[in-house]
C-alpha cells in the first residue's frame, strides 16, 4: 500500500547559520553534527495511521551531505505503538522505497535505534525541540525588515515545490551522543524547519 506522509521538519546542527547542506554545499567545518527531527502531522505507512507521531536521527557526516557515509542514530516516538514502531522504521531505513529510500542511501551506518520522548515545539522556525535527555534545541528565526520570518524556498530537501524553509538560529543546542562522537553545547548556530510531502 505504500506511505503517505506530511509534516514538519527541523534540522539542527553545528554548522554557521545558514548550514550549507540545505543547498548541496560542504558543511562550515568540513563535517557536520545535526539533530533531524520529523513532526508528521498526517499520515499512513502500509495502512497504518502514524498522524501526530514524532521520528529523529541523530547524525554524523563525514563531509558533503550528498556524498553520504552519514553515521546514525535513529529515535522513535515512544508514544508509538508496536505497529507504529515498525511501520516508521521501515518507511525511515528506506525500505518502502520511494524519496525516503534516497534519503535513508546516505547512511553508511546505523549505530543504534532507541524509544524516546520526542517534544517538537516549533512553529515557523520558532520553539524548541528535545529528543530524550541526548538532545535540546531552541531556536528562533531571522525576520526581514517587514517583521516576516526570513524563508528560503527551492533547496535540495524541498519536497514540496515552492515550500519555504524557515532560517533560524539557535540560541541553545545541546546534543550528547557518545555512540556517534558528538558532545556538542553550543550557542547562535544554524537551525532551520521545512515542510514535507513524502509517497511511495
Amino acid at each position: 500500500m505504500g506511505y503517505s506522509l506530511e509534516g514538519q521538519l527541523l534540522e539542527v546542527c553545528d554548522c554557521n547559520v545558514l548550514c550549507p547542506c540545505w543547498i548541496g554545499e560542504d558543511p562550515d567545518n568540513g563535517t557536520c553534527q545535526s539533530a533531524l527531527a520529523y513532526h508528521i502531522e498526517k499520515g499512513t505507512i502500509d495502512g497504518i495511521d502514524v498522524s501526530g507521531l514524532n521520528f529523529a536521527n541523530a547524525v554524523f557526516i563525514p563531509g558533503n551531505v550528498l556524498a553520504g557515509n552519514w553515521r546514525a542514530i535513529r529515535f522513535v516516538d515512544d508514544r508509538a505503538s508496536p505497529e507504529q514502531e515498525a511501520a516508521l522504521l521501515a518507511v525511515f531505513r528506506g525500505q518502502k522505497g520511494g524519496p525516503l529510500q534516497d534519503l535513508a542511501g546516505l547512511v553508511g551506518e546505523e549505530v543504534a535505534t532507541r524509544r524516546a520522548r520526542i517534544n517538537y515545539e516549533v512553529a515557523e522556525g520558532k520553539g524548541r525541540l528535545t529528543i530524550g535527555d541526548g538532545v535540546l534545541a531552541e531556536m528562533e528565526p531571522y525576520r526581514g525588515p517587514s517583521g516576516e520570518v526570513t524563508k528560503l524556498v527551492e533547496s535540495i530537501f524541498s519536497t514540496i515545490p515552492g515550500s519555504p524553509a524557515y532560517v533560524s538560529k539557535a540560541s541553545r543546542f545541546r546534543m550528547v551522543q557518545p555512540e556517534i562522537g558528538i558532545d556538542l553545547d553550543l550557542k547562535d548556530h544554524n537551525a532551520i524547519q521545512g515542510t514535507f510531502r513524502l509517497s511511495a
